[in-house]
């Protein structure tokens, strides 16, 4: 059992390593699926108090598995860096707690990191950001509610922040000093929320997916009025690149559509060439999720103008 276990860890790691050059326990947990990325989240954002109750196995499985995983990276000379965990209160930040006896040397296992060697100084960076405390999210809720402070009522389409599992409204929340930023310019809100020491997300609950969705965000009245002065000011040079990026991208289209036309022939070699190109057009709609427009259709796409890119990218 503990082979098993051990192969899945390395597995897991491995994967972490080469996709972030930074491995984090909770991920090789979430990476062999003994963690929810769902519960992380929540267990960030103070709404579950202890992380060990989300897991999935019992403590015996995941101490195989953290020491397994410790052993690797100590054998492939990764550097041990703790990086604590917090999440933001109303009053400061809050360290969180991973097992329910919050005992010194387990806790400590957690928050070890294992980085490559070669790390920069940028990306180290990078992942000491990361591990701050997660901004808070304000709910558009969906029906009525009140405070449980103040007993301000909170009418349908209003924010409210939670805290403990219950409703506050902003004022308790202490985020009314905040003020609303719409979705719908990125470069907008990016600069905003750079420019904000203080943020919120806003969220709401979809009934057709089942699940909160982030939509805006509340920032500072001051960080939005530097985005949009920082936004007016190379507006013409973001509208060039804009029209610049969909030229290209409608001639990526072109090509997609023209390499699958071309692909359907070669398979039905029956099939009349304008039913080809219309069927090819139609898969190939940017941005319909069809399969054509996924990765893995892209990349057959570029495999096939290219056979030695399979061979790079998959060594035997």
């Amino acid at each position: 059992m503990s082979n098993n276990i051990e192969k899945r860890v390395l597995a897991a790691a491995s994967a972490c390593l080469a996709k972030n050059q930074v491995i984090a326990p909770v991920d090789v947990l979430a990476g062999i699926g003994w963690l929810n990325p769902i519960h992380i989240g929540e267990w960030r954002r103070g709404r579950t108090a202890i992380l060990a109750q989300t897991f999935q196995v019992g403590p015996e499985k995941i101490d195989v598995a953290l020491n397994a995983l410790a052993s690797w990276a100590q054998i492939q000379g990764l550097e041990p860096v703790e990086t604590p965990y917090f999440r933001t209160s109303r009053e400061a930040s809050v360290p969180l707690q991973f097992t329910a006896d919050a005992d010194a040397n387990r806790e400590l296992t957690f928050r070890t990191h294992w980085l490559a060697w070669d790390l920069s100084a940028k990306a180290k960076a990078k992942i000491e950001k990361k591990s701050a405390p997660a901004d808070p999210v304000v709910f558009q809720i969906l029906r009525d509610s009140e405070c449980s402070e103040c007993g301000e009522p909170i009418e349908q389409d209003d924010l409210l922040g939670m805290e403990a599992d219950k409703p506050l409204c902003l004022a308790c929340a202490n985020l009314a000093d905040l003020i609303f930023l719409e979705s719908g310019d990125a470069t907008l809100t990016r600069r905003a929320s750079k420019h904000s020491s203080r943020k919120a997300v806003v969220v709401r609950f979809s009934r057709s997916r089942g699940r909160y969705e982030r939509k805006d965000i509340l920032i500072e009245e001051r960080a939005l009025a530097a985005a949009e002065s920082s936004c007016a000011e190379d507006s013409p040079q973001r509208a060039e690149a804009r029209a610049k990026d969909k030229k290209r991208r409608e001639q990526d289209d072109r090509l997609l559509a023209k390499s699958m036309a071309k692909r359907i022939l070669e398979l039905f070699p029956q099939c009349p060439k304008d039913e080809a190109e219309r069927i090819a057009a139609f898969t190939a709609t940017r941005g319909s999720g069809r399969v054509g427009r996924s990765a893995a259709g892209r990349n057959a796409r570029r495999t096939r103008h290219d056979p030695g890119r399979a061979r790079r990218r998959h060594p035997p």
